[in-house]
């Protein structure tokens, strides 16, 4: 869609001929390039070939990630490591590859994806949910460092949808003690509800071109009523246990 309206891109993936349609449509407009962002000088390499075709960056979409899923005894470490190394790190490497760039601009936008399991913890998720809670600190922290230097950040945060994500995952060794857990988690989700990876585009284009973007965007139908409901939760128990909180101050003055 952004090549669509008229827009250049600078596209990646693990093999850039996934992309020969679209450069054969758009020519110069797209720029194809191989890259996995687990590997960090291939990233910086990748940035300043993009920013050497078209002269300027004005957005960067930090988009890749995958999911390892299975419950917290269950986690073998190594793989734990991978996936942040990719989820967490590989989107650390892109933004710090892109910021000399756009603070030179004295412009630019950063997007990060996050999901709603950057947000909410769910069972049989840990590591996967880990790695979306440390790019959403990290990118809060980020939005306040750079505004100073004109530009924008901001958090995708989805729900569920029906793309390919699924197919990326991968699970670690199973537990039996865990089937039960699994099972309800597995049944909470269902796909009737999943929304249409179509329409993300024009949502996050909407981001793109606000002039006042919020640090945080939801995508789909589902994640906002779990989130308000979860909130609730969290400062009623915030409130129940203010007693003992407030005694954790000591005798100091507050």
């Amino acid at each position: 869609m952004a090549l669509k309206r008229g827009d250049k891109v600078a596209a990646t993936a693990r093999d850039s001929q996934a992309l020969d349609d679209l450069v054969a449509i758009y020519g110069d407009e797209i720029i194809a390039l191989s890259l996995d962002v687990a590997g960090r000088d291939a990233v910086f390499e990748a940035v300043a070939r993009a920013h050497r075709h078209f002269g300027r960056l004005d957005v960067i979409l930090c988009n890749a990630g995958y999911g390892y899923m299975g419950a917290v005894e269950e986690v073998v470490t190594a793989e734990a490591r991978a996936n942040f190394e990719t989820n967490v790190f590989g989107t650390l490497s892109v933004i710090q590859a892109a910021l000399p760039l756009l603070r030179a601009q004295k412009s630019g936008q950063i997007l990060t994806v996050s999901s709603i399991g950057g947000v909410i913890g769910f069972p049989t998720g840990g590591i996967y949910v880990a790695t979306k809670f440390a790019v959403e600190g990290m990118t809060e922290a980020l939005a306040a460092e750079v505004v100073s230097f004109g530009m924008k950040v901001s958090i995708i945060e989805p729900g569920s949808f029906a793309t390919g994500f699924r197919s990326s995952m991968k699970t670690a060794p199973v537990m039996a003690e865990y089937g039960a857990v699994r099972q309800a988690v597995l049944s909470a989700f269902k796909p009737e509800m999943s929304g249409d990876p179509e329409a993300t585009a024009a949502a996050i284009l909407k981001l793109v071109d606000a002039d006042n973007p919020p640090i945080r965007l939801l995508l789909g139908t589902g994640p906002l009523p779990m989130i308000k409901k979860l909130y609730e939760r969290r400062l009623d128990t915030w409130d129940q246990w203010a007693e003992v909180s407030n005694a954790a101050q000591g005798n100091r003055a507050a």
